[in-house]
């Protein structure tokens, strides 16, 4: 009986050595890839349309007010925010708005849907004499992949003649980068 064990065990052994004998490694390697397309964040919003670049708030102001000054608020409530992949360059184009032309004193006009408007533009620098016209571009510096801030602003005049009421614009903005 210790003989049939031993003879197991042998068989049992010599099986195992004739398989490792028989082993084989294969190597070879796996490719990975990404790729990666240029994108951009306005106030922390990515897409392709609708994004909100921002208001332009002039306040509250009496009738008879001579000029309001505004700046382009972003959601947050600081200014425009630009966030691009490192190496773009972005620039923004500020298009027409629904009213532009409809009253003298201002490129772009606010109104108040009962035919009355209130003449505005939109400037680059807070003194407000660097005049952005319609279809006007701000490009931006190089992007390193940190947010940039655009700052945008905004003067509204008065005319005689306006009733009380609220008098709003809608400006298409383009971003290309």
């Amino acid at each position: 009986m210790a003989s049939t064990s031993i003879r197991c065990i042998l068989t049992a052994l010599g099986l195992a050595l004739a398989a490792q004998a028989q082993a084989a490694t294969v190597t070879g390697t796996i490719n990975s890839t990404l790729t990666l397309i240029s994108a951009c964040q306005v106030n922390g919003s990515a897409g392709t349309s609708g994004l909100n670049f921002g208001s332009l708030n002039f306040g509250t102001q009496d009738a008879l007010f001579t000029t309001a000054n505004g700046q382009v608020l972003g959601g947050g409530g600081g200014a425009m925010s630009i966030l691009c992949s490192a190496g773009t360059v972005p620039a923004i184009r500020v298009r027409a708005g629904a009213h532009d032309g409809a009253s003298s004193g201002g490129t772009r006009a606010l109104a108040d849907g009962a035919g009355n408007f209130v003449p505005y533009d939109f400037y680059t620098d807070t003194g407000r004499t660097q005049l952005l016209a319609i279809d006007g571009t701000i490009t931006l510096p190089t992007s390193t992949g940190v947010a940039q801030t655009v700052n945008l602003y905004g003067q509204a005049r008065g005319k005689a003649g306006l009733p009380a009421g609220v008098y709003t614009d809608t400006v298409a903005v383009e971003l290309t980068f």
